[in-house]
């Protein structure tokens, strides 16, 4: 094996286990940043070594291994200078305690990162970072903010666990609804940075994201069954990874909605799915005001439900979307709101929509793919093309820049 397939295995090791080896770190010495740098120095360590060893049979259990001696090792040289063996002695002695309901290391991780002490901002990047993996770069790029803002707010957040004496625990029963937005949150761009992964380098869907973000997902179900918005959450996620094996053409190009192959949808998956918003609708109609992952989940739903996408009902598209500015206000949720409103209003209304979210949207790409595609369909090829090359500019993900230079590239 050269080196080139060993760092492709390292790459896709990183994806798979990055979380598992984190969150048994901080297990195991209750330190967030001793248990990221200690699984820094593995993967590193995986780097040198692996090409002349060959891959181990088990890469995360080398990996939690090596990281675990890692941190003993520097465990061991700040007691030196310190005096303090004993301490030394018990963390390596590793013991272990009651952790709650549900034994999984990597959702006491989040609700550990997810604590109210912290504002919600720093919730999500400090999760999105111990759990994911994910770079500051592309953190920063999901929240729309510079890299320096976002690497402050990790900083602060790990260093006020760590003064604030946080557990590494789950929360009681009775702290748990409290608690789960800001998890859901979290779960949330999890799962959409593997959908759409925003990194330049990285592959364009990452499975392993999705895939994690529906597990941890499931558990909180288990644990909170009748949260609508964990019902929401999960229905919403499976809506979309049903899509997942048709959202890239054979050239690695993205593949929108209106061209997939529905045929070669997921049909579990949407059932699941389906089942779900049903269910929350039924709750709805008794009186319970959905959330914003359940009226997603809704419009999902309808998106899923039309055989092509010539079928689908773009009346109740927006009306759903209508719901959901009333419930989540945001500036992306009007752009999307704009898309629907295209298909019913003309794309001269929705564009004139779009154009007022230009002060809060002006680096985000997909608010400059909107426009080229509005500015195409009213046959303003120029301002289009204009609009398509600064969506190809801000776009960081591979598949997705592919198609954008396809669309600019067919204008007349």
């Amino acid at each position: 094996m050269n080196d080139v397939d060993v760092r492709e295995v390292v790459t896709q090791a990183h994806h798979e286990e990055w979380a598992r080896v984190v969150a048994a770190l901080t297990r195991r010495f209750g330190d967030l940043d001793r248990a990221e740098e200690a699984t820094a120095e593995a993967f590193a360590t995986a780097v040198e070594r692996w090409p002349t060893d060959g891959v181990p049979p088990n890469p995360g259990a080398w990996l939690t291994t090596t990281a675990n001696r890692k941190a003993i090792d520097r465990i061991r040289r700040e007691n030196k200078r310190d005096d303090k063996h004993r301490e030394a002695l018990l963390v390596y002695d590793d013991p272990h305690e009651p952790l709650g309901a549900i034994d999984d290391d990597r959702l006491r991780l989040i609700f550990t990162c997810c604590h109210p002490a912290l504002a919600m901002q720093a919730r999500v990047a400090l999760t999105l970072r111990m759990l994911g993996g994910l770079t500051v770069p592309e953190i920063a790029r999901a929240f729309l903010v510079q890299e320096s803002t976002l690497e402050q707010r990790i900083t602060r957040a790990k260093a006020k666990i760590k003064a604030a004496h946080i557990p590494y625990r789950m929360p009681a029963a009775e702290d748990l609804p409290a608690r789960v937005s800001g998890v859901l949150a979290v779960l949330f761009l999890v799962f959409n940075e593997g959908y759409l992964a925003t990194g330049p380098n990285t592959d364009p869907l990452r499975q392993d994201l999705t895939a994690e973000a529906i597990r941890l997902t499931r558990l909180i179900r288990v644990l909170l069954p009748d949260n609508g918005e964990v019902a929401g959450l999960l229905a919403l996620m499976l809506l979309i990874e049903a899509r997942r094996s048709v959202r890239l053409s054979a050239d690695g190009e993205l593949v929108g909605l209106d061209e997939q192959d529905r045929a070669a949808w997921d049909r579990a998956l949407i059932a699941e799915g389906h089942q779900l918003v049903r269910e929350r609708l039924a709750a709805a109609a008794a009186g319970e005001a959905p959330g914003r992952y359940q009226i997603l989940a809704a419009i999902n739903a309808v998106h899923t439900s039309a055989r092509d996408v010539r079928d689908t009902d773009w009346s109740q598209v927006l009306a759903l979307y209508d719901q959901l500015v009333r419930v989540d206000s945001s500036p992306i949720v009007a752009l999307n709101r704009a898309v629907a409103a295209a298909e019913l209003d003309g794309p001269e209304v929705a564009l004139a929509a779009v154009d007022r979210l230009a002060d809060n949207l002006a680096g985000y790409h997909a608010y400059h793919a909107t426009r080229a595609d509005l500015l195409r369909r009213l046959g303003r090829s120029q301002q289009a093309r204009a609009a398509y090359d600064r969506a190809i500019d801000l776009a960081g993900n591979t598949a997705e820049t592919a198609a954008l230079t396809r669309r600019r590239d067919r204008l007349p």
